[in-house]
């Protein structure tokens, strides 16, 4: 049986199916579902497998996995169709954050550390995957995935749920000046630690959450540090370069 981290607010929509995937000891590479990082392919596409075999899924769904480029990149999913999933040849190209309306399309973000983040808008229907790590947070990929959601689909701000999912946290992420000094305007963003600083990327992306429109109450940040907990999660970081990823995913039912 494999384990998933769930939102509480996004398991109260019943339109809408998530998941966020866990380690496990038991699976090839503990898990891991990335396609870009050396390991076999035949085997992180059978753990993939293992992860749709587990899920609660419409009869028929499709996955959408893109490549990650740190970018602001928003690609907005209108055809139904499975793309990344086996290959990267077919992967979203260049791209950090998915959108779509599209019933059973489901939307994956693959991290070790970075934010990923997962929108619901429980009246439109929409959702979207975002992976922010502190280049897309300084280009404030989430907020600008908001106004995509609202310019594209006429989302209302008030009506999305997000859950900011693990990712490292304050605790353990220690930056020089050069990435702290882009989010010096944000006062929870930072702790002072010597000449280094502990930056919080889930508390800057909850605040531009805030500042997309979104209500503090529809916003469910996990609290999960992938640096403390590296036994459920991957952590590029505390691994010193490990090269498994954990995927969240979000998607219409």
């Amino acid at each position: 049986m494999i384990d998933f981290y769930r939102f509480k607010n996004l398991s109260n929509e019943p339109d809408c199916m998530h998941a966020v995937t866990k380690k496990d000891p038991n699976e090839p590479y503990a898990l891991s579902l990335a396609l870009h990082t050396g390991e076999a392919l035949d085997e992180i596409v059978a753990n993939r497998q293992k992860i749709i075999e587990e899920l609660d899924l419409a009869e028929k769904t499709y996955f959408v996995v893109a490549e990650q480029t740190h970018s602001d990149n928003i690609t907005v999913i209108t055809q139904t169709g499975t793309k990344g999933w086996e290959a990267l040849e077919d992967a979203v190209a260049e791209s950090d954050a998915l959108i779509t309306d599209l019933p059973g399309v489901m939307l994956a973000i693959l991290t070790a550390d970075c934010v990923p983040i997962l929108l619901f808008d429980r009246k439109k229907k929409v959702a979207a995957a975002v992976h922010a790590g502190w280049k897309g947070t300084r280009s404030q990929i989430v907020l600008k995935t908001v106004r995509k959601m609202v310019e594209v689909y006429g989302s209302d701000p008030a009506d999305i749920l997000a859950g900011i999912a693990p990712s490292i946290g304050i605790c353990c992420y220690e930056v020089g000046e050069e990435v702290a000094k882009h989010f010096v305007d944000i006062p929870e963003a930072l702790s002072q630690k010597g000449e280094k600083y502990m930056l919080d990327l889930p508390a800057v992306n909850h605040y531009q959450l805030l500042k997309a429109g979104l209500l503090e109450q529809n916003i469910e940040l996990s609290g999960v540090c992938t640096a403390c907990e590296v036994e459920s999660f991957f952590s590029y970081r505390k691994e010193e370069g490990c090269s498994g990823r954990f995927m969240s995913l979000i998607g219409v039912r």
